[in-house]
């Protein structure tokens, strides 16, 4: 089944500008990354009709594969959408959109409320004067971090083969819940590698088939997530306890040996420790998700997918061959992290079932309380010994 592309961010009264109040322009967001990704263009041509023709196929498939291979079943069918690096960018500013904006007013109405506190301790004289200088402050940062936001998913608009976007909104239903196949990318790495096409679709699908499968037949998980999410990104106020807080933590983590943006990037260094907890638990649960994906889309490709060993070993050495400022920007935004999510994922539900088979793994999706730590993703046995003492309890 097909979809279409969200339509363009609109301002909040349907005007050209700022996109409405808010720390983020989404407006310029859009401009910049359509600017950044026509400067840098994909040289290879293809057929977008053919193509999503060919996703729709490969994603009904997919649905059956992995049904078969985990027991689950999504509610409603998979919806694919051959998208170009201009629509998978302009998709994902309104995800953040809809993702961040709750927090995102919430910090306005913080700072509001303080700008209102400052401007009444003024003296009278300068209480009812104008504000245009702090009105114009306003909007240039909001352009500011638009334009930020368009640079950085520009640059991960090269990248991004599939992505499942989930249903942040119930009102907006129709823009949502959809797999993404950013058509250049997928059609340059069949051409430059000598993939069939019909194999790397299904392999493709699979993986993102399996993402949709986990946030609609597992009950909690939707939800879960976007509590942590929104944990994360509670807006906070800066003061002179929790600047020191910062760097206390920046520099253990520099005399250990340990880069301060290994695990969340610059999120990681000025979260509080409330929001700390709330980005490890995410980055958890989504190492649990992508292991379990890559490990699903391997099983239940096995037999439809004969090259899925090669394309795995493709992929895995496209994740690890990027250099120079790209590398650092991995850094900053905590992207490496990600990509370390895939092959950590993956060995803890190889140790999980290798001790207890499937019957051992399938708790994590019992319930919050049965998702590993980081730790524990990273040393098995530590969730294995938990899990067993939770049964003898």
């Amino acid at each position: 089944m097909s979809a279409s592309l969200p339509e363009p961010v609109e301002d909040a009264e349907g005007a050209e500008g700022t996109s409405g109040p808010g720390l983020v322009d989404w407006r310029v967001a859009e401009r910049v990354a359509a600017w950044a990704i026509a400067r840098r263009p994909s040289s290879v041509r293809y057929d977008a009709e053919e193509l999503s023709r060919s996703f729709a196929v490969a994603t009904a498939r997919a649905e059956e594969l992995v049904a078969e291979s985990t027991g689950w079943r999504a509610p409603t069918p998979a919806r694919s959408l051959v998208t170009d690096r201009v629509g998978w960018a302009r998709a994902n500013v309104a995800s953040f959109q809809r993702l961040l904006t709750p927090a995102l007013a919430k910090f306005e109405r913080r700072r509001e409320e303080k700008r209102e506190e400052r401007r009444r301790s003024r003296p009278p004289w300068l209480a009812d004067l104008p504000a245009p200088i702090a009105s114009t402050v306003a909007m240039a940062g909001r352009s500011a971090s638009g334009a930020q936001l368009g640079a950085v998913l520009a640059w991960m608009s090269t990248r991004v083969l599939g992505q499942y976007d989930l249903l942040l909104t119930e009102d907006m239903a129709e823009d949502q819940d959809l797999l993404y196949y950013v058509g250049p990318n997928v059609v340059e790495l069949e051409q430059r590698h000598g993939f069939a096409p019909a194999e790397f679709r299904l392999w493709l699908a699979l993986h993102e088939v399996t993402h949709r499968c986990q946030f609609t037949a597992v009950p909690w998980l939707r939800g879960y997530f976007l509590s942590l999410v929104d944990k994360a990104i509670e807006p906070f106020q800066v003061d002179p306890g929790r600047l020191a807080e910062m760097v206390r933590r920046t520099a253990e983590q520099l005399r250990s040996r340990q880069s301060p943006l290994d695990d969340a990037g610059v999120l990681g260094i000025v979260a509080s420790g409330e929001q700390l907890e709330a980005i490890r638990r995410l980055q958890a649960m989504m190492s649990v998700l992508e292991g379990h994906g890559d490990v699903t889309m391997d099983r239940a490709g096995a037999a439809d997918v004969p090259g899925a060993a090669h394309f795995s070993q493709v992929l895995r050495e496209r994740r690890q061959s990027v250099t120079g400022p790209a590398k650092v920007l991995q850094q900053v935004l905590g992207l490496e992290a990600k990509l370390r999510q895939y092959q950590q994922g993956e060995e803890f539900i190889h140790v999980v079932e290798a001790h207890g088979g499937s019957e051992l793994m399938d708790r994590v999706w019992s319930g919050p309380e049965w998702l590993p730590t980081l730790e524990e993703i990273r040393e098995p046995q530590r969730w294995i010994t938990r899990a067993e003492a939770r049964d003898g309890e």
